[in-house]
């Protein structure tokens, strides 16, 4: 069966797009050693070709983890959080959900980055939901509300709880109701 948390092909490569946005936003957080950099930038440029269409979510799916393996070779927490919303943006070859997932590990680099700022976690949300084009924005409102559905990224558990949690709850809650 089919999850209502992975949406089409086409979706999903309209996902694709946002989600690599907002990671890419965050990366000059990641701080690692040349092979994790490398892997990092690996999964940019293909979730950038699956968004284009120039790579099937198959090929995609078997190399959804390698941003998240090499988020251990993180320097810091916030590139730790700069590396899994890379992660979560290359996953979303895999279920759509993984585009808002992005997008929390990104407000989660920036939280980590300036803890002494939580102004700038809400211009990053704000941001986000600024550069959503039409398109992306009726893909997001066909998702489950976070919590809602109870297998998936936005089952509850770990994007539903903290920075994570509360980045998601804000960009659905921006879109407005959501479609299912």
């Amino acid at each position: 069966m089919v999850s209502n948390q992975t949406l089409s092909d086409s979706d999903r490569r309209v996902l694709a797009r946002w989600a690599l946005s907002c990671a890419e936003r965050v990366l000059p957080l990641f701080d690692a050693d040349d092979v994790a950099r490398g892997e990092i930038l690996d999964a940019v440029a293909r979730t950038r070709a699956y968004s284009a269409g120039d790579s099937s979510a198959g090929q995609e799916i078997r190399k959804r983890l390698v941003a998240l393996k090499a988020a251990r070779a993180a320097t810091t927490s916030a590139g730790v959080a700069a590396a899994r919303a890379v992660g979560q943006a290359a996953a979303v070859a895999h279920m759509a959900a993984h585009a808002l997932g992005a997008a929390a590990y990104a407000a989660k680099a920036v939280s980590l980055a300036h803890p002494e700022q939580p102004e700038l976690v809400q211009e990053e949300v704000r941001w986000q939901v600024a550069d959503l084009s039409e398109r992306e924005r009726e893909a997001l409102r066909l998702l489950p509300p976070l919590g809602a559905d109870p297998s998936g990224p936005l089952a509850p558990g770990l994007l539903s709880r903290g920075v994570l949690g509360s980045t998601i709850r804000q960009i659905q809650a921006q879109l407005g109701e959501t479609v299912r």
